[in-house]
């Protein structure tokens, strides 16, 4: 069998064991080392032990666990809560206020959290409410709270960014840098669209009644300092890291306990949030390990294989593809994985093909990185089986239906095309930040 029809076989068994229901991290562990086995027999079985060394030895890794547990435990704090207060206050007078607010929060949460998750609970359950109760239309408000959510993934510290400086070898830090402004320009483009749509369709987002926000300014700078505590644990964090006073994982380290001591200061650090933000942490941070550990052992035997070479010449030399045409075809194969797959198999399914090709190409990884992130947010919106679409789908009102999620989707997925598309043709919107910034760690 030549080593073309082993790729093959390899990713058919995958996704067929993807197909059973199977966790992630264990169809591609299986198919890795029963792979490994059968093509160098006995020798094949320290596969598992290296990689699982080789991420042991990722001191950065350590920055996962510790920025999940911050995210968490601001969440669990109700700190994110008073949070969206705040911003209700403030933006509510504006038609569509309160949606552009929500966008502010999710731009804040996935600060603090780093994942798409946290900012869509967040969203659905205290967001969501509010805007319908007040009159908002529901497929708007629908599609602004996936589409903030999906911010996590982007803003620092991301946590999806992490999982891919591991895998291509890049570093988290410049990571982060690249992805800061792509998501600050994704955000604005959605607060544009809501402000505009909202201007030329009042009924879509009405402004609060006066009664509503009508408040001494004492009150409302009161409700203000809600965002306080996670501005400046956000700042503290990133402001040591960007200077060069911590390096990545003393940063992580510095957010988590922040966020404890911001918990202590509203005196909400009780033993039940402690308990909940542990064993969401753990939760997470396990899930993610196993992954990393699969992804890497998949991509040894693919190293062995030669299958990234062949592919390339593929590509190139047979179908006589340009570099920008297989760019545009592999996040196009993005897109589709992404209507039945979240973003952390995909990134572990492809990357060993992926990104040394894209390498090989020529194009830089860290740029890349954010084409691929960006990529997946369109890909969780994508119907019909985008991953935040069931999300929302488990934590909407009653009253929203899986047809309305699916339409709230679509502007906001043109909308992150653009962003794509800008950064696309505009390199230096991703690398600019961190060509012009010098980190530790």
């Amino acid at each position: 069998m030549s080593y073309e029809m082993i790729a093959l076989t390899m990713f058919a068994s995958l996704m067929v064991m993807l197909l059973t229901g199977q966790r992630v991290f264990g169809a591609i562990g299986f198919v890795a080392v029963v792979a490994s086995l059968l093509l160098w027999g006995d020798g094949g079985s320290e596969l598992a032990f290296s990689a699982a060394m080789k991420l042991m030895k990722w001191y950065p890794l350590l920055t996962l666990p510790l920025f999940i547990f911050m995210g968490y435990m601001l969440s669990e704090s109700g700190i994110a809560s008073d949070l969206y207060r705040a911003f209700h206050v403030w933006f509510g007078g504006l038609r569509g206020g309160l949606a552009i607010g929500t966008i502010g929060v999710m731009v804040v949460v996935s600060a603090m959290n780093g994942l798409s998750v946290a900012g869509m609970a967040i969203g659905a359950t205290i967001a969501l409410p509010e805007l319908l109760r007040r009159g908002y239309d529901k497929v708007m408000v629908t599609g602004v709270v996936q589409a903030g959510s999906s911010l996590g993934i982007l803003v620092p510290p991301s946590v999806v960014l992490v999982l891919y400086g591991m895998i291509a070898r890049q570093p988290v830090g410049q990571l982060w840098l690249a992805g800061a402004l792509p998501g600050l320009l994704m955000a604005a483009l959605f607060v544009i669209y809501i402000a505009v749509r909202c201007r030329l369709q009042p009924s879509l987002g009405p402004a609060l009644a006066p009664e509503e926000r009508d408040m001494p300014l004492s009150q409302k700078l009161g409700l203000l300092r809600a965002g306080i505590l996670p501005l400046l644990i956000f700042f503290l964090m990133t402001g040591l890291f960007l200077m060069g006073v911590t390096s990545l994982v003393e940063s992580s380290a510095v957010g988590a306990l922040s966020a404890m001591g911001a918990a202590f200061i509203r005196g909400r650090l009780t033993r039940k949030v402690m308990e909940d933000t542990l064993r969401q942490t753990l939760g997470i941070s396990c899930m993610f390990m196993w992954v990393i550990l699969a992804a890497l052992c998949f991509g040894q035997v693919f190293d062995g294989l030669g299958a990234v070479r062949s592919i390339e010449a593929l590509f190139v030399d047979e179908w006589g593809l340009s570099p920008w045409q297989v760019l545009i075809l592999m996040q196009v194969t993005y897109i589709i994985m992404g209507t039945f797959l979240d973003d952390t198999a995909m990134l572990v399914i492809v990357a060993p093909l992926f990104i040394p090709l894209v390498g090989a190409l020529g194009f830089d990884l860290v740029w890349y990185g954010v084409l691929y992130t960006i990529t997946c947010q369109i890909a969780y919106m994508t119907p019909p089986f985008g991953y935040n679409l069931f999300l929302m789908r488990a934590m909407a009102p009653p009253e929203i239906s899986l047809s309305d999620i699916y339409r709230s989707v679509l502007p906001f997925a043109l909308i992150m095309l653009i962003a794509l598309a800008l950064v696309t043709i505009f390199p230096q919107i991703a690398l600019w930040l961190p060509q012009h910034v010098q980190t530790r760690g």
